[in-house]
């Protein structure tokens, strides 16, 4: 595997040092010439150079990190790696987390690769700048009945375009959902995206400012009417006016303002993405653009692979109903459909809209839950907000239709390497840390691994959001027990000063029933999906270019005879388009056809297995059977909490009190949250905390929250209203005698004998949850 990687990590450097010499002398006048005198055929004319130069080595790349990734996944051995790291990581320093301005919260490791590529784009720049320059002079802007100043001014116009095409090049990495580039890198789609917004407020730019300086040198030239000039076979100005309205449409909806409180707009605009490169094509012609193919290329590959996945309606078996407004819905899912702790997933519901995907944080892990896969939902925007009151309702359906994409997430994780895990959330924030928590619980319970201790700072606004404390445990049908995982949870809730007195609504769980076109969720390409993206991407483009070798030499040559002065730059640029959306399709539609019928077969069994969906009423054998299976485990999880009310933790104190060797710190939550934290971590007053930003997405960016200004925590007196308020007790508490969940739950200001009576209350009171139906945990 370390061989395909450096072959690999060897490809990229190469093709890094492609661009740094792309703009030189040597390079233009000595190195492509050769290489066109070496590759100039009558079957790819001048497009094959620059196939060759900047498309191949990417597309080498992808299907060589297919190969690795396939193998890093059959290797099993995530967690050996992740203990080796911990003794022998000598990259801590530069992970450290920064804030900087405008950027957010990166790393020295990020912040050192936008540096260079700055310098990059620099560099290129001033040596195209000087390059032309040089050609400028009074006798040659004559020839063209211009004055020094626009002449100059037109080329520098010219260098903006050429520096935002270096800048296009990369752009669609990053939101390749299911690249096998990114994982070669340690990174995910998700957490790359905003590497994506950084390259697109540059390219926006610089093709802005390429726009201007032509239009300003064409009014003062009196060359307006240039504006409605579309060449045959050059330049063509009009294609170029439309890919810059395009752009600039998408990059005015990008911005915070729009994008948060408008985001359907922001999320349909974007879609001009296909407008724009279509007629890039045609403004600059398929040859030049043949740099920036192969990002494209395979964004176009996982797009479509996403569309065959979406088509088909998965099997939804229950959701759990909290009283916050908030879901959490259990789909089945394929055994050998495996993923690690913070994947996403895209979900839409056709009943609330066609067109809107959402994306969601996996809550469940794959190990502990090998045939569910489970998503928590808040209900903090339009689309969720409907979900909740649709399910929650009376009358609430018997069967809901839901597809999905993906799952999508890191190839492996780290979490052993760590003698503790702190993970601090704010509000829905908590959601990856469930799936972490699961994933811990398999492998100290499972496995019969050690595994770090776990602290967890939850933040929430009102008492009623405590219950998403619940969804730690699964629904049924998995290993609940974590009596060898050390756990500590740390909830604030910061609305209100003390518990609240009123009735909270009890959690329900509802069950629905299977339609016979429900599938559960598979990996579109099966589980040896990484082999099959290799090859399609090997395949697709073989295809491409033996379909587009045949396309010139029988059609385009005998018109044009490699000139390029006959058949128009259009009609090559769609005609090889259409080659590359055909060879695309074919390929992967061939490779799910290959891999459809033997999920059809992995449905037919797990729906065997499954047999009748359970009705979800509070007399259901099943459903008392799991609150039974799990009475243990909740108490587990209660004796854990501590509760604070009327006020915010003290993160910096918190932090700096955790004595481990290897402290790793994970947030997840508002912006506000995360800076701080990250913060404390890169203040470098404890060497032991490792900081790490769950990149975790909700179905709306998560508001501030509202913290209290109380400086003592109250005292928690959760526990004696329940067992005062049950119909069983005769005999009532001292309100002078409080009840604590610091360090465990245990009394304070008691005598000996009211412990004693704590207990025997305490079990009454889990005597009487496990008879009883939907109680919730906390409050």
């Amino acid at each position: 595997m370390k061989m395909i990687k450096g072959f690999a990590m060897a490809v990229f450097v190469g093709y890094l040092f492609l661009w740094v010499i792309t703009p030189t002398y040597v390079f233009k006048q000595k190195w492509l010439v050769r290489v066109r005198a070496h590759t100039a055929s009558t079957y790819f004319g001048t497009q094959g150079p620059p196939m060759l130069l900047y498309t191949f080595p990417i597309l080498l790349m992808a299907v060589a990190g297919s190969i690795y990734l396939h193998l890093k996944k059959k290797s099993n051995q995530n967690r050996d790696q992740g203990q080796k790291e911990a003794t022998n990581d000598n990259l801590t320093i530069w992970r450290r987390p920064m804030i900087v301005k405008t950027l957010g919260i990166v790393t020295k490791i990020e912040l050192a690769f936008f540096i260079m590529f700055i310098a990059l784009l620099t560099w290129s720049f001033t040596e195209y700048l000087h390059l032309s320059l040089a050609k400028v002079t009074p006798q040659s802007a004559a020839l063209y009945g211009e004055k020094i100043w626009e002449a100059k001014l037109a080329t520098v116009g010219l260098q903006f375009g050429l520096i935002g095409n270096i800048c296009l090049a990369f752009m669609f990495y990053p939101v390749t959902r299911g690249s096998s580039l990114l994982p070669l890198f340690g990174l995910t789609s998700e957490a790359s995206v905003k590497y994506h917004i950084w390259l697109g407020h540059i390219v926006m730019t610089l093709f802005t400012s390429h726009g201007v300086c032509y239009i300003i040198c064409w009014i003062a030239t009196k060359q307006t009417s240039e504006m409605l000039n579309w060449a045959k076979t050059d330049i063509s100005v009009v294609a170029g006016e439309v890919t810059l309205v395009a752009g600039l449409v998408m990059w005015a909806t990008t911005f915070p303002k729009i994008r948060r409180n408008m985001f359907e707009v922001f999320f349909y605009t974007h879609h001009l993405y296909i407008i724009f490169i279509v007629f890039f094509v045609f403004h600059i012609g398929i040859s030049y653009a043949s740099i920036m193919l192969p990002g494209f290329y395979l964004f176009m590959i996982d797009r479509f692979l996403r569309f065959l996945q979406s088509r088909g309606s998965v099997r939804l078996i229950s959701s759990r109903i909290l009283p916050c407004e908030t879901l959490e819905l259990n789909f089945s899912k394929s055994q050998g459909l495996n993923y690690t702790p913070t994947s996403i997933i895209f979900v839409n519901v056709p009943s609330i809209s066609k067109t809107q995907w959402h994306p969601f944080t996996i809550t469940s892990s794959s190990n502990l839950e090998n045939e569910k896969l489970s998503i928590m939902i808040k209900g903090e925007g339009s689309w969720s907000k409907k979900l909740y009151q649709m399910l929650s309702s009376p009358n609430h359906v018997d069967r809901l239709g839901v597809c999905v994409e993906g799952p999508y997430g890191p190839i492996s994780t780290n979490f052993l390497r760590h003698d503790l895990i702190v993970m601090v959330s704010g509000g829905s924030g908590i959601t990856p840390f469930i799936s972490i928590f699961r994933e811990l619980v398999f492998t100290t319970e499972t496995l019969k691994c050690k595994a770090p201790k776990i602290l967890m700072i939850s933040v929430f606004k009102d008492s009623s959001d405590l219950t998403m404390l619940e969804l730690l445990l699964p629904t049924h049908g998995a290993p609940t027990e974590f009596s060898k995982l050390e756990l500590q949870i740390e909830a604030y809730v910061t609305r209100e000063k003390q518990p609240s007195t009123n009735d909270i609504k009890q959690m329900q769980t509802i069950w629905f029933r299977p339609d016979s076109s429900d599938v559960p969720i598979t990996s579109i390409l099966g589980q040896n999906s990484w082999l099959w993206l290799g090859a399609i991407i090997s395949c697709s483009f073989v295809i491409f270019l033996l379909s587009m070798g045949a396309l010139t030499r029988f059609y385009i040559y005998p018109i044009d005879k490699n000139t390029y002065k006959v058949f128009s730059y259009a009609s090559r640029g769609t005609l090889n388009m259409l080659l590359i959306c055909g060879s695309i399709m074919v390929t992967c539609t061939l490779g799910f056809l290959l891999n459809k019928k033997k999920n059809a077969m992995d449905s037919k069994q797990i729906q065997n297995m499954e047999g009748a969906t359970p009705v979800g009423t509070p007399n259901s054998l099943i459903y008392n059977t799991d609150r039974e299976l799990e009475s243990m485990p909740q108490q587990s999880l209660i004796q854990s909490t501590n509760v604070h009310y009327g006020e915010r933790p003290d993160l910096k104190r918190m932090l700096f009190e955790q004595k481990e060797s290897s402290v790793g710190v994970l947030v997840c939550g508002p912006k506000k949250m995360r800076h701080e934290v990250a913060n404390i971590c890169s203040a470098g007053l404890a060497s032991n905390l490792h900081f790490e930003s769950i990149n975790f997405v909700i179905e709306t960016i998560l508001g501030s929250l509202v913290i209290g200004q109380t400086p003592k925590s109250k005292t928690n007196k959760f526990f004696v209203r329940h067992i005062n308020n049950n119909q069983f007790s005769n005999r009532r508490i001292p309100k002078n005698n409080h009840f604590s969940c610091e360090n465990g739950v245990r009394i304070v200001q008691a005598e000996e004998a009211m412990r004693t009576t704590y207990y025997f209350w305490m079990n009454k009171l889990f005597e009487e949850w496990r008879k009883s139906v939907n109680r919730p945990l906390f409050g």
